[in-house]
């Protein structure tokens, strides 16, 4: 008998980039993410908090650079 041998398939590209989320607020204050441009080819923009004014605004998505 041979013994028995795992073949390991090569694994494709993700396809997901690293984006700012940027504060609305003007702090300057910002979160880091990643999203899939072919699923959702628009610009992102969530409620979340930020700690500089102690307050939930509006992030806007901006490019990394």
């Amino acid at each position: 008998m041979h013994p028995t041998r795992i073949m390991l398939m090569a694994r494709g590209k993700g396809k997901t980039v690293p984006i700012k989320l940027v504060s609305s607020a003007g702090t300057g204050f910002f979160y880091t993410t990643r999203k899939n441009p072919s699923r959702c080819p628009d610009k992102l923009a969530f409620v979340k908090f930020d700690p500089v004014v102690r307050q939930r605004v509006l992030f806007k998505e901006a490019k990394i650079k």
